[in-house]
C-alpha cells in the first residue's frame, strides 16, 4: 500500500491493528453471548414445553390408571358387574363426553355404549359377567375432531384389553374434551405471549396460539424452510431447538413430543427479541469503537502536526535541490530527530551543490557520462582498470590539413565546431563515450560493462551510419554558405582492452589501453571519404544483418599478414534518428 503522507501511513498502521484487535475481541464477544443467550432460551423454551407437554400426558395417564384398574378388578369374581361400574366411572371423570366397551365376537359378553346419561346395552345378549382381561394397552389417540352431539372438539383413546394369553378380548375406546387435554397451558404466561401450536406427527396443525398461525391448518410449506427442517427433527429427536436464517436469526423455534399422544408442541419466538441484549451491546460496542477510532486520529493530528509540517518541507526542499535550486537553507525548529534530519539535509545540499560544480566543470572537458561515473562511483578516480572487451570506434576528416590551409582559423574552427557538435550527439544518443578528441578525430568506447558483446556492436554500427548521415546533411548547409565539404572515414573494431584511469595521482585521464585501440586507428585510416569499415570481429557478432559494401584485404601497419575488411552500407534493426 502507498501512503501519500506521514500521518497517513501513522493513522493507517495505528488504527488498523488497533481496530482488528477491537474488531477480533468484539466478535468474540458477541458470538460467545450470542451462543449463551442462545443456549439459555433453548433451555428456558424445552423446560416450559416438557412441562406443558407433562400436564397433557398426566390428563391421558388418569384415563390409563383408572382403564387399568378396570383390569385388575375384571379379575375377581365377587364383582361380577365391575365392568359396568367402571364404565359408569369413566362417564363421571372431567372431559370425558363418551366411553364405548365393545368385545370382541369369540367372548360371550356384550358391547356396552356409556354417554352421559346411563350405560346402554345391545339388546338379546347378556351382560359382561364373568369377562376378565389381564393387560391394558392405549393402541391410539385421535385427533381432535369436532362431535356434533356434544358441541365439542374431542379426542378418542383407544385402549386394546387383553387376556392372561395376551389375546385381545376387548376395545375401550374413552372420548375426551380436547379443551380439557389443554386447559392447564392455555393459561400459562408463555403460551399467550408467544407462537405456539400443538402439531400431529403429519405436521397439520391441531392447536394454536399467535399471529404466525392465523389460518393455517399445516406446518411446513416451501416459503417456511425452518418449519420443514422442524418436521423433519420432530421425526429424529423428540425434543429440540433450531435456528432460521439470518443474523440474528428471523426465528427460532423450539419442540417437544408427548408421551401419551402422537403430538409435538412447538414454540417460536423472534431471533432479535431472543437476542435483543446482545444485539445493543454490538451496537454500544460499535459506537465505542468509533468514538476510540476518531480518538485515535485526533490524537494523531495533534502530535504528528509538527512533525508532518517539518518533513513537509524537507520533501519539499529536497524537490527544489532535484531541480538544481540550492538557494534555501531550511531553519532547525527543534533539537530532537526531525532538527538532526534537517540539519543533515542542509549538509548534504551544500556537498552535492560544491559535487555538481566540479561535474559541470569537469564534463566540459571529458564525456559527461564519463565524468558521472567519475564522480558518483566511489572508487572510479583510483588508479587502475578492467580488462574486457569492448567495440571501439574512430573517426577522422579526410583531407583536413588542406582545409585548415584554404580556411582562416576562425572558419576552420567553426566548421570543426559544428562537425564534432552532431557527431558528439549521435555518440550520447548511442551511449557512446568519447576517450579523447585528437585533432579532427574522435576516439569512442562502447562498453558493455557485464553484459553481452552483440548489441554493444549494433549499437555503435547504427551510430556510425547516423555520424555518416549527419555529416552529409552538414555537407548540404556547407555548400549553402560556400563553405567545403567535409568527408568522414569510420573505422570499428571488437576487442578485449583495459579500461579504467590512466596516469598518475597528480593528473589521470580515463581511457582504454591495448592493441585493439591501434589497430582500430589502422582501419579507420583505410575509409575513404564517407565509409564505414569495420573488422572481422565486428562483422562476426551482427552475422547476416549486415548490408556490406566493399570487401578487401589490407596490409595494416604493425599486422604481419593481410587482414580482411569490409565496408557497410547498412545494418536491419537500427532505430530512426529523431526529428530535427
Amino acid at each position: 500500500m502507498k501512503f501519500k503522507s506521514l500521518r497517513q501511513r501513522l493513522i493507517v498502521l495505528l488504527i488498523l491493528p488497533v481496530g482488528t484487535l477491537m474488531l477480533g475481541m468484539g466478535l468474540l464477544g458477541f458470538v460467545y453471548a450470542r451462543q449463551v443467550m442462545l443456549d439459555r432460551w433453548r433451555e428456558s423454551a424445552l423446560l416450559s414445553l416438557e412441562r406443558a407437554a407433562h400436564s397433557v400426558d398426566m390428563r391421558i395417564d388418569d384415563l390409563v390408571k383408572l382403564v387399568r384398574l378396570l383390569g385388575a378388578i375384571s379379575q375377581t369374581p365377587q364383582l361380577p358387574f365391575v365392568e359396568r361400574w367402571l364404565l359408569d366411572r369413566l362417564r363421571t371423570l372431567p372431559g370425558v363426553t363418551r366411553a364405548a366397551l365393545k368385545l370382541t365376537a369369540a367372548t360371550p359378553a356384550p358391547g356396552i355404549i356409556m354417554r352421559r346419561g346411563g350405560p346402554m346395552m345391545a339388546p338379546g345378549r347378556r351382560g359382561p359377567m364373568g369377562m376378565a382381561f389381564h393387560r391394558v394397552r392405549v393402541s391410539q389417540v385421535t385427533s381432535p375432531r369436532y362431535d356434533t352431539k356434544t358441541g365439542h372438539q374431542v379426542v378418542a383413546l383407544v385402549f386394546d384389553l387383553k387376556d392372561a394369553q395376551g389375546k385381545t378380548i376387548g376395545r375401550l375406546t374413552v372420548e375426551l374434551r380436547f379443551k380439557y387435554l389443554l386447559q392447564d397451558i392455555v393459561g400459562l404466561r408463555w403460551w399467550q405471549s408467544h407462537d405456539v401450536c400443538l402439531v400431529d406427527h403429519s405436521g397439520r396443525i391441531l392447536a394454536s396460539r399467535g399471529r404466525l398461525w392465523h389460518g393455517r391448518r399445516r406446518l411446513g410449506g416451501a416459503d417456511r424452510p425452518l418449519e420443514t427442517a422442524l418436521l423433519g427433527a420432530m421425526t429424529k429427536r423428540a425434543s429440540g431447538t433450531l435456528l432460521g436464517a439470518g443474523h440474528p436469526p428471523d426465528l427460532v423455534a423450539g419442540h417437544y413430543r408427548l408421551k401419551r399422544a402422537p403430538w409435538s408442541l412447538i414454540l417460536f419466538a423472534p431471533g432479535a427479541k431472543v437476542l435483543a441484549p446482545i444485539v445493543r451491546f454490538r451496537s454500544y460496542f460499535f459506537l465505542a469503537a468509533l468514538a476510540s477510532v476518531a480518538l485515535i486520529i485526533l490524537v494523531i493530528r495533534l502530535v504528528t502536526g509538527p512533525m508532518v509540517k517539518s518533513v513537509t518541507e524537507v520533501s519539499e526542499a529536497a524537490g527544489q535541490v532535484a531541480r538544481g535550486d540550492y538557494t534555501r537553507p531550511l531553519r532547525t525548529k527543534s533539537a530532537d530527530e526531525i532538527g538532526r534530519l534537517v540539519e543533515s539535509f542542509n549538509t548534504m545540499v551544500e556537498g552535492l551543490q560544491e559535487r555538481d560544480f566540479i561535474r559541470d566543470t569537469f564534463g566540459r572537458y571529458v564525456d559527461p557520462q564519463v565524468a558521472r561515473e567519475l564522480v558518483n562511483v566511489p572508487g572510479a578516480t583510483r588508479l587502475g582498470g578492467q580488462k574486457r572487451r569492448v567495440v571501439i570506434m574512430m573517426t577522422d576528416i579526410r583531407g583536413f590539413t588542406p582545409l585548415c590551409e584554404a580556411l582562416s582559423p576562425e572558419e576552420t574552427i567553426g566548421i570543426v565546431n559544428r562537425y564534432l557538435s552532431r557527431l558528439i550527439e549521435v555518440i550520447g544518443r548511442h551511449q557512446g563515450i568519447i576517450v579523447d578528441f585528437l585533432g579532427d578525430s574522435i576516439l569512442v568506447l562502447f562498453d558493455p560493462l557485464d553484459g553481452p558483446l552483440p548489441p554493444v556492436a549494433r549499437r555503435a554500427v547504427c551510430c556510425a551510419l547516423e555520424m555518416q548521415a549527419q555529416a552529409a546533411a552538414l555537407n548540404v548547409d556547407n555548400a549553402a554558405q560556400d563553405l567545403p565539404e567535409i568527408l568522414t572515414g569510420i573505422g570499428l573494431h571488437a576487442g578485449e582492452v583495459v579500461v579504467g584511469n590512466i596516469g598518475s595521482e597528480a593528473r589521470t585521464k580515463y581511457g582504454i589501453i591495448g592493441a585493439p585501440v591501434n589497430f582500430t586507428h589502422r582501419v579507420q585510416a583505410e575509409a575513404q571519404g564517407g565509409e564505414i569499415v569495420i573488422s572481422d570481429e565486428v562483422r562476426r557478432e551482427l552475422a547476416s544483418d549486415l548490408d556490406l559494401g566493399r570487401t578487401f584485404q589490407a596490409r595494416l601497419k604493425g599486422v604481419a599478414e593481410q587482414t580482411g575488411l569490409f565496408v557497410v552500407t547498412g545494418l536491419r534493426g537500427c532505430p530512426e534518428p529523431p526529428p530535427k
